[in-house]
């Protein structure tokens, strides 16, 4: 007696693996899954499309779901803009975050990364996110078992013409068997996508619902394009004849008035003639065709993609540019989560239960876009923070350059030395004073060229002053100009504080936490010799008036 569970789907359909191991889905030819195909837009009109819905609407999808994939095929506006959707999704980087911190979570999570290394991975995400314009898509997992174990070979797309839903509720999938018998979709056997452009009944959910009757319209107008195109330009022909002409005569006239544009030559009756009467202020009446046919295309642009602009070549506006490419991004970002879900709920579960049986957690797979982020912002930020006493992984600070942990014996970069004071034998100035080469005061205003540099209370006013001297305006100025180095540099350090904040609150935390932490040695340094500077214009002063 075997007492092994059983596993359910999410269907509540037990695992038959004997018939996960066979292919149950494949094109038969002159059976009921046949890949030839209708074309019910042949001849489309209002009343015929209506029918068509109606009948998808019953439960009886086929000849809607030919007409989508036709208007894929005929529409080339539409085919740009679905391809480009469901492109912008599938060629995404996959993630796979793992269920858990155990050595098997992680041991999972790699068997499914080392598996989406396939080359053929994004052409099948590409059939996959075929839900997006019909609503829904059917793909075949066909399962590799030659060596005991459970590993998807391939997912193969199947026409969503072999399958129909639950008669009772139309929303639960069901397949055509070999005799066009409804069933059951075999469990864990199929990934079944269903990707909604609004809510309800899968079968009314497809983009193509709504799409194809701007399809339809805009080919009437392309239609009327066409003839138009077709006679642009050319005079109206009347052909004349006399009262006693024949029937016969009246045919013969006709047709070399119908004739005469391509043939450019006609033989009539010497009786009858043939009157070119040219067409004027063809100017007002050419480009209705053509402003229609791009009206019906925005339509359908701001259907598939909820916008224009990358469509369509406009500029300025409130509605353009930034703001549409956000509206695709966030259409993006939607498709990216369902499809990660579906990816998870069909396929990765599933597998990971043949392969290792049911477990608590289970991988995940996450497709997303990384976000943008400024590496040089947050290199000046992350400094400023770490120099202030923040930790900080340094593999964090790998990942987010997308460096690898170096190894033994890899040749490792290393920053170069900063170039400091040099201790250099000085043989003074003459005098008995040592020079001052080597020597920067943060007062130095000097040229390049002038020599050592002196501090603030060593230089004096110009030989040719004829103003009376105001030492204390002097030093401000001078403390002003020469101390905004200093100044800047502690702004600086502020800067990277309120950069790397989020929020006001945080960034009044990071200040108070470390403004005792920022360097001031440099103002302090200006502003002492400023005192002193300030101290002895004083005592000259003093001695000055003492003296007078």
């Amino acid at each position: 007696m075997n007492n092994s569970p059983i596993i359910l789907d999410r269907w509540g359909r037990p695992i038959k693996r004997t018939e996960l191991r066979q292919e149950v889905a494949a094109p038969t030819f002159g059976g009921v899954r046949s890949p030839m195909s209708g074309y019910p837009a042949d001849g489309l009109n209002p009343l015929r499309l209506g029918a068509i819905l109606r009948e998808a609407d019953m439960g009886d999808p086929v000849r809607y779901l030919e007409l989508a994939e036709t208007i894929e095929e005929r529409d080339l506006h539409y085919l740009g803009v679905l391809g480009t959707r469901k492109r912008s999704v599938s060629q995404i980087e996959i993630t796979v975050k793992p269920g858990g911190e155990s050595a098997l979570d992680e041991e999972l999570a790699t068997m499914v990364r080392d598996w989406l290394q396939r080359d053929e991975l994004q052409d099948e995400l590409f059939n996959i996110l075929d839900a997006i314009g019909k609503g829904f898509s059917f793909t075949e997992i066909l399962w590799d078992t030659s060596a005991g174990q459970w590993r998807p070979e391939r997912l193969e797309y199947r026409d969503p013409r072999w399958f129909r839903f639950d008669r009772v509720g139309l929303s639960k999938p069901m397949m055509l068997n070999a005799q066009g018998q409804e069933e059951p979709l075999p469990a864990y056997k199929f990934i079944y996508n269903q990707m909604a452009a609004k809510s309800g009944l899968p079968l009314r959910s497809g983009l193509a619902r709504a799409v194809v009757w701007g399809w339809m319209f805009k080919a009437y107008t392309q239609r009327d394009w066409a003839i138009f195109t077709q006679t642009y330009g050319q005079p109206l022909r009347v052909g004349k004849f006399g009262p006693g002409s024949s029937e016969s005569d009246r045919d013969t006239l006709f047709r070399a008035v119908a004739n005469i544009a391509g043939d450019c030559a006609a033989i009539i009756p010497e009786s009858m003639q043939i009157e070119f009467v040219e067409t004027g202020n063809l100017g007002s009446s050419t480009d209705h065709y053509e402003r229609r046919s791009d009206w019906l295309d925005k339509q359908v642009s701001k259907a598939v993609l909820g916008q224009t602009s990358t469509t369509d070549a406009e500029t300025g506006g409130l509605g353009s540019g930034k703001e549409h490419r956000e509206v695709q991004e966030d259409i993006e970002r939607a498709d990216c989560k369902a499809l990660s879900a579906v990816l998870n709920r069909d396929l990765v579960q599933p597998w990971v239960i043949l392969e290792r049986g049911p477990q608590a957690r289970y991988p995940q797979i996450v497709i997303a876009r990384p976000e943008a982020e400024d590496l040089k912002a947050f290199s000046a930020a992350i400094g400023g923070l770490i120099d202030r006493g923040l930790a900080v992984r340094a593999q964090e600070v790998r990942n987010k350059f997308g460096l690898a942990t170096p190894k033994a014996g890899d040749e490792i970069l290393r920053p170069t030395a900063k170039s400091g004071l040099q201790s250099q034998p000085d043989a003074g100035n003459g005098d008995g004073i040592p020079s001052e080469r080597g020597v920067k005061y943060p007062f130095d205003t000097r040229g390049p060229n002038s020599g050592a540099s002196a501090p603030l209370q060593t230089k004096g006013p110009s030989a040719g002053r004829t103003a009376p001297l105001d030492p204390a305006a002097e030093i401000a100025t001078r403390l002003e100009a020469e101390a905004a180095p200093a100044v800047e540099a502690m702004l600086g350090q502020v800067e990277v504080m309120l950069e790397a904040a989020s929020d006001l609150a945080e960034f009044r935390e990071m200040v108070l936490a470390g403004f005792p932490k920022v360097d001031n040695s440099q103002l302090t340094e200006v502003v002492a010799q400023a005192l002193v500077a300030s101290f002895a214009a004083g005592r000259v002063m003093v001695e000055e008036e003492d003296g007078g």
